[in-house]
């Protein structure tokens, strides 16, 4: 039911899976939302893909859980000709919950370990598109001297796009990295090398993304990110260019702040 009322326009429909994005091993604090919105141009196997949002809302309810809502419109180019509005693409909508298992962390020295999950269903809203799918990933990883890695591990299965096409399954992972550039924590160098592989019938992905992100103010990161594609199935490269702004909704009690 809620799939359908936030369903679509009929000229937008569904198209291969996105890019699998690993995620990292920050949770919001208690009463904090965050917006992470990327916009720019990529490349697919076959027409350019003009992205509007990439977008990934986070909200945080505890010390160490989150939920959040991802999701992608873009307009993509036909074959021939130039892009036009009805060349409407747009993805499942994954509404999760992320949470800390175990934190182990020293102020002193910096050094940090996590381990956490992300898990929830994927709302079919583009039209023709039905059934429900879902997503769960493993993340583990920690920091040291300025540099924080995030491994994820995970497995999916997709809305089917119509009522002839199979959903897509499979499993899917990669590597988040972070490394801080600046004492202040101005500047950061961002990574990610991830891929898909399907028990479906779907071509095998593998990608890399690069970037930097300038925090401009404590609520305000803005960043740029160029990616690149190893594998025929998936983008070949493209550039987004990001937004992340925070807002504090409520203020958290003092057993919230203090943690589990």
């Amino acid at each position: 039911m809620l799939a359908a009322a936030i369903a679509v326009p009929a000229g937008v429909c569904a198209r291969p899976r996105p890019r699998f994005e690993p995620t990292d091993l920050e949770w919001e604090e208690t009463g904090v939302f965050e917006a992470d919105v990327e916009f720019g141009a990529v490349r697919s196997p076959g027409p350019w893909r003009a992205v509007i949002a990439d977008f990934e809302l986070d909200f945080g309810v505890l010390p160490n859980v989150e939920v959040g809502v991802d999701g992608a419109y873009a307009i993509e180019g036909p074959t021939l000709g130039g892009f036009s509005l009805d060349h409407g693409v747009v993805y499942p909508l994954w509404l999760s919950a992320k949470i800390g298992l175990y934190d182990d962390h020293d102020d002193l020295t910096g050094r940090a370990r996590a381990v956490g999950i992300q898990i929830g269903p994927k709302l079919p809203i583009a039209a023709g598109s039905r059934g429900l799918g879902g997503e769960a990933l493993l993340i583990f990883g920690g920091s040291r001297r300025g540099l924080t890695v995030a491994v994820n591990l995970g497995a999916f299965i997709e809305p089917a796009p119509d009522v002839v096409t199979p959903r897509q399954t499979g499993a899917e992972g990669g590597i988040d990295l972070e490394l801080q550039l600046d004492s202040r924590d101005r500047f950061q160098l961002t990574g990610e090398l991830a891929g898909a592989t399907f028990i479906s019938n779907d071509p095998t992905q593998l990608h890399a993304t690069a970037g930097l992100t300038w925090s401009a103010t404590q609520t305000l990161d803005v960043s740029v990110v160029g990616i690149v594609g190893f594998l025929p199935g998936d983008d070949h490269y493209g550039i987004l260019f990001g937004v992340e702004p925070k807002l504090r909704v409520f203020e958290a009690s003092p057993r919230d702040k203090q943690g589990p």
